[in-house]
């Protein structure tokens, strides 16, 4: 579990985050939303630990990030995983490579077991082994982003960040991505926390939603209140579209 307790962040003496708390539970599925400008993406860079607070706490199982020591926070980079926009792949390393990387740099498996753990890790997320030593470029958007989700769960992570999981990706892809993302969360019991602006994410697999207006945190609920909620600037993000608002309608 990762709590966030009256955090605050600025900029130049702009304030960017004010005041968010909030907890994102092990099992579920953790969704940052907000329109561009919100803070979305500051929030989740500061629970990372990229962006230094002004103010709050951020523990992680109980463990505060701005007052742990270095070594302390080495130990706890193991027990995070990263999907990042892009997949961000390495072009010069076959897909076996790329998941085995982590493990070279953080583990100390022999080199037999780090492939053994990168090959399951593939075969988890549907890599067939004829794909393991071709290169980023030779395999689809769709292919790159379940090889970037098999390296960042290669660590057998406690926590896994996804930033724009579906970016670039079709309809149909982006539905694939959701729903191994939502498995590999409830199957290893993960803090999963995701950065998206994507209606159909949220509506799919979002187990826990905030929801951020000019820093501040507008509303907090699940996939399965958001269809009866009256909150006015959430409504007008998530059923901004024609579409969306017949589902809305649909669904009431």
């Amino acid at each position: 579990m990762i709590s966030v307790k009256n955090i605050h962040k600025s900029f130049d003496g702009h304030v960017v985050l004010d005041s968010i708390s909030t907890e994102m539970l092990d099992g579920q599925c953790n969704m940052i939303i907000g329109q561009s400008g919100s803070g979305k993406t500051v929030l989740m860079k500061s629970i990372i630990g990229l962006h230094t607070i002004d103010s709050g706490r951020i523990e992680y199982d109980g463990r505060n990030l701005p007052e742990m020591k270095e070594k302390e926070i080495v130990m706890l980079r193991r027990e995070v995983g990263m999907l990042f926009q892009g997949a961000a792949l390495f072009d010069s390393e076959t897909v076996l490579s790329n998941v085995m990387y982590p493990l070279e740099m953080f583990s100390s498996m022999t080199h037999k077991e780090m492939e053994d753990r990168a090959k399951f890790c593939l075969s988890r997320v549907n890599i067939l082994p004829v794909a393991y030593n071709l290169m980023p470029a030779e395999i689809s958007g769709g292919m790159q982003k379940r090889v970037a989700i098999a390296r960042a769960i290669a660590m057998n992570p406690k926590y896994l960040f996804c930033d724009e999981p579906n970016s670039g990706l079709d309809p149909k892809t982006s539905l694939v991505i959701d729903q191994l993302i939502h498995e590999i969360t409830q199957e290893y019991n993960i803090c999963t926390i995701i950065n998206s602006h994507d209606m159909n994410s949220i509506l799919e697999i979002g187990d826990h939603i905030v929801f951020l207006k000019d820093g501040r945190m507008a509303w907090e609920g699940t996939k399965d209140n958001v269809y009866a909620e009256t909150n006015a600037d959430l409504n007008d993000f998530v059923f901004a579209s024609n579409l969306f608002k017949k589902v809305k309608q649909a669904n009431q």
